[in-house]
Formats: C-alpha cells, sequence, structure tokens
C-alpha cells in the first residue's frame, strides 16, 4: 500500500517542481520553453524537437531552428505563450532577452511560488485521505491499521517538508539579485 502512496506523492513533488521552473528569475532557462508547441507542417510540434535552445549569456535564450522555415511559426508560439517576452527573429534564430526583475514582480512571483505549493500540499493530503480510507475499509487489525496510517502520516510529513524546502528555494533564487 505504501508504495503506491508514496508515488503518488512524488509525482504531487515533481508537478510542482515542474510548475516552479516556469516561474523565471530573471535569468535564462531552457526550461521557460517547455510547454510551447510549434505549428510546424501543420502539426503542434513541441519548441525542443525542432529547434536547439542554448543560453550565450544569463538573461538571454537562441533559439536556432534546425530547418529555418519555422522561425516566424516558432516566433508566433512565443508570442501566444503568454511569457511576456518579444521575440527577435534575426532570420537564423530567435533571441529572447529576459528583462531584470522589478521588486514588485519578484514579489508577485514569490506569491506565485506559495500557492503552487499550497497546490502541492493540499494534493498530498487529498493522497493523504484517499489512502487512509482505503486502509479504514479493509476491516484489518487495529494495530496493523494503525501502523499504516503512522506510515502514511510519516510520508506526508516528509513530502509536505520537501515542498516547503523547493518553494523557499525558489522564493530565495527570484529575491537574490
Amino acid at each position: 500500500m505504501n508504495l503506491n502512496t508514496e508515488e503518488k506523492m512524488l509525482k504531487a513533488l515533481e508537478s510542482l517542481d515542474l510548475k516552479l521552473t516556469n516561474i523565471r528569475a530573471g535569468r535564462a532557462n531552457p526550461a521557460m520553453l517547455s510547454g510551447i508547441n510549434v505549428d510546424y507542417y501543420g502539426s503542434p510540434t513541441p519548441l525542443n524537437s525542432i529547434a536547439n535552445v542554448t543560453v550565450p549569456e544569463a538573461r538571454q535564450l537562441f533559439i536556432k531552428p534546425f530547418d529555418r522555415s519555422a522561425l516566424k511559426n516558432i516566433e508566433k508560439a512565443i508570442n501566444e505563450s503568454n511569457l511576456g517576452l518579444t521575440p527577435n527573429n534575426n532570420g537564423e534564430m530567435v533571441i529572447l532577452t529576459i528583462p531584470e526583475l522589478t521588486e514588485d514582480r519578484r514579489k508577485e512571483y514569490v506569491k506565485q511560488a506559495k500557492s503552487l505549493g499550497e497546490e502541492a500540499k493540499i494534493a498530498l493530503r487529498n493522497i493523504r485521505q484517499e489512502d487512509n480510507d482505503k486502509i479504514k475499509k479493509e476491516e484489518l487489525p487495529e494495530d496493523e491499521e494503525k501502523l499504516y496510517l503512522d506510515d502514511i502520516q510519516e510520508l506526508i510529513t516528509k513530502y509536505n517538508k520537501l515542498v516547503d524546502d523547493k518553494v523557499k528555494e525558489k522564493e530565495q533564487e527570484l529575491m537574490s539579485f
């Protein structure tokens, strides 16, 4: 039983990780572009499968497509993705410059990170509740039931701490510059 619970909790943590990567800290990170699909010959294609994304300096991303004819579509996809970045097309690649973050913007991102952390904790609590209910329905001997419930409580304590650590780490990343 425990293995399945931990697996679900790990997935909730991985989901938080992915969401936190998309909160930018004023630094260029290729992961910012994950989830962007480009219309490539009529089908939506992940950006990273039709172009190389490099970080030449801390606040710039270079997107060099394998096929130059995709440049306009890449530019369009970035504009439509609500990243808040303006792509510059130089005929060979698309260049994204990440603007410096203002203090207010940083605080807004920290709030967003804390909110994502809270969502992850809610997901963890739901997993705990679901599994606790399953255990109680199984009509196990009292001591065995208590053992399982304690194991699940230990897991949620562990994963809640991991969520707090990740949010705190993101907060430090956002506020340091």
